[in-house]
């Protein structure tokens, strides 16, 4: 592995435990924490001066423009098909049918993949690729898995993937147009959970799960910079966000409070009120936030059109509840039919062909806009996480409500 001295710009520092804080080096392979079997979140330098135009490299188009707060170490490494810098759309259409001021939304589906998993998963292939991995395997619902493919078969690791049985099909023809191994579970991401520890029952291959490696996260957070970046250091009143694994809710917060902590942000400027948005079909954070359960642990969830939000058991629980709690944010879960009526307006009003994921955010926010939660004259950004390109099996004939 390379020495600390020679890397370019990262002012990576440790890891810490998400629990209990407890330190970890930053400079060899981790997965979750031995303390307490939780994630560990990467922490940086954010006390010495460092501007944004220092900060920030403009001439790269692609989310690694914030080099020195992502943990890759040297440039060789990195292992990128220009992930990132999506667009940032407002919505005047869909605003002015339902009387909004302002409504905007980021698509993520724009990404190599056409997902937002392109960020974690380039992440955490380069920083794998660096301490000197050969190999990785991920449970996927549909899109981590594609874009680990991907990025494992660009950085030369190998790849296995553990996919439900039920997965569209374009995400397992992806998967295998990039040299993968497929292997297919009958159940949900948590069945396939189960699945990757017997296959690596050794360790042979690092298990890129979310959150049982810390780099996914930093890759995700880069969403939370960009979206202040595109609104010239300005936030959104309120965000939400298709909540799943959880990943880029928690990341994009903390992107936020490390841009408040270098001084990125104005000390004045208010940070969003953070929407996690799930499926009335698997919705084990709104379940433990209302305290119908302790936890999500034993939560049984069914199968989505939103293949990517039926995570029974998500490791971020603890986290997304945090960030939840910080921004006086809530969870909302949405039917079926409310996602596909969300795609069709997208579609209809914005020429977005959003994934379930993004029409379940929308509908979110006209929840949200009934109740009184939101107000007409807010800033309201939506997170589209991926193209329904993908999603066909599970929408085609649906167009027409």
């Amino acid at each position: 592995m390379n020495s600390v001295a020679t890397l370019p710009l990262s002012r990576i520092q440790a890891l810490h435990c998400a629990q209990c804080g407890t330190e970890y080096s930053a400079f060899q392979p981790q997965a979750v924490s031995a303390c307490c079997k939780q994630p560990l979140v990467a922490a940086y330098d954010l006390r010495e001066p460092l501007s944004r135009k220092a900060g920030i490299n403009l001439s790269d188009k692609s989310m690694w423009r914030y080099g020195a707060l992502l943990p890759l170490l040297d440039e060789a490494n990195k292992v990128t098909l220009g992930e990132g810098m999506t667009p940032l759309l407002a919505l005047p259409r869909l605003a002015g049918h339902y009387g909004l001021n302002n409504l905007l939304l980021k698509d993520e589906g724009q990404n190599p993949t056409g997902s937002f998993k392109a960020r974690g998963l380039s992440m955490a292939i380069s920083k794998a690729k660096e301490l000197g991995t050969t190999g990785c395997i991920i449970p996927t619902a549909g899109n981590a898995g594609v874009a680990m493919a991907a990025y494992c078969a660009r950085g030369g690791l190998g790849a296995t993937v553990v996919m439900p049985r039920h997965t569209p099909e374009a995400f397992k023809e992806e998967c295998y147009w990039y040299g993968a191994r497929v292997e297919l579970v009958d159940g949900l991401i948590s069945d396939c959970g189960a699945r990757v520890r017997q296959l690596n029952a050794g360790g042979e291959l690092l298990d890129i799960s979310t959150l049982k490696e810390p780099y996914r996260l930093e890759g995700k957070k880069t969403m939370g910079y960009e979206i202040a970046e595109q609104l010239n250091w300005q936030l959104p009143n309120v965000l939400l966000y298709p909540a799943g694994g959880g990943t880029g809710l928690i990341g994009i917060w903390k992107a936020f409070q490390e841009m408040k902590a270098l001084g990125w942000l104005a000390p004045e400027t208010p940070l969003p009120r953070m929407v996690a948005v799930q499926a009335e079909n698997c919705c084990p954070l709104l379940e433990t936030y209302l305290g119908h359960q302790p936890n999500c642990h034993n939560y049984q969830g069914r199968p989505t059109l939103a293949n990517g939000l039926a995570v029974p058991h998500p490791l971020g629980e603890p986290q997304m509840l945090q960030v939840l709690r910080e921004s006086h944010g809530t969870v909302v879960a949405v039917s079926e039919e409310d996602m596909l009526k969300g795609m069709r307006e997208l579609g209809r009003y914005e020429g977005l062909f959003v994934a379930p994921e993004g029409g379940a955010v929308w509908m979110a926010a006209r929840h949200l806009l009934a109740q009184g939660w939101l107000k007409a004259d807010e800033r309201i950004l939506l997170l589209n996480t991926g193209n329904a390109q993908k999603y066909m099996t599970n929408v085609a004939g649906r167009a027409e409500a």
